[in-house]
């Protein structure tokens, strides 16, 4: 019988050796651009909720719970790959309704952020009992990405490697350090974090293989696909205009 698609997901996080090529799952932010990923041969997609967000014509961190679902709801539906999804800060559910709503998507994965409604830090204990919730909320049925925002709130790489030990201890399948510097990579590998660990790529960043080789397993964007694609529709605008 073929694999579920968490199974299929979590096989692909657990399929890369250490220090070889990560995986690389691009962010679409619709149905069209879920689509065309999957066409180019990704084999699983990871939604970003800025990207969605700007798309549904919200500010990052402002669209409203329902909206974010349905927009998953509608790129899930749009493939036959695995999707992952961005549910940022959780939105004030319990855990046992994101989980209850992710599920009702149809995705088998999400993104969960420990930063606070007020642009702080969450205390990482009570992060890391929120995960060990969704966990068990969720058994086997989500892969759970811990993102970390200590570089983001102007934390430490010390503070990012105690967070993502503590999320994983929680349950948590990968730990994303978000902004973290490519160089950091090794330093967190030092400094315990194990398992799958999640990288942000952004323009000037080494390519795939030498940030796997760094420690990276896994590759995402963000909403970063969406703003070159952006750019290519302004290109477009300025032909036309001219035309």
């Amino acid at each position: 019988m073929p694999a579920s698609p968490v199974e299929r997901l979590r096989a692909l996080h657990l399929g890369v050796a250490p220090g070889a090529r990560p995986l690389v799952l691009p962010g679409p932010w619709d149905a069209a651009s879920a689509r065309a990923f999957e066409k180019a041969g990704f084999p699983a997609l990871a939604t970003p909720s800025a990207g969605i967000a700007a798309a549904l014509g919200h500010e990052d961190g402002k669209t409203p719970a329902e909206e974010m679902f349905a927009a998953v709801a509608r790129i899930v539906h749009a493939v036959s790959v695995p999707v992952t999804a961005d549910v940022e800060g959780g939105y004030g559910l319990s855990p046992e309704e994101l989980v209850a709503r992710v599920l009702r998507t149809g995705a088998v994965g999400l993104n969960l952020e420990d930063s606070d409604r007020t642009g702080g830090l969450r205390d990482p204990r009570e992060q890391a009992e929120r995960l060990a919730a969704v966990r068990a909320a969720a058994g086997p049925r989500l892969f759970v990405n811990a993102r970390v925002d200590s570089y983001l709130r102007g934390g430490t790489l010390d503070d990012a490697a105690e967070r993502a030990r503590r999320y994983t201890a929680a349950g948590a399948d990968c730990v994303f350090p978000i902004l973290a510097p490519a160089d950091d990579l090794p330093r967190l590998r030092a400094a315990g974090v194990t398992g799958p660990l999640n990288f942000l790529a952004r323009p000037g960043d080494p390519d795939f293989a030498e940030l796997g080789r760094l420690g990276a397993t896994r590759i995402t964007f963000g909403h970063g696909l969406l703003l070159r694609t952006l750019a290519g529709v302004e290109e477009l605008a300025d032909e036309l205009l001219r035309a």
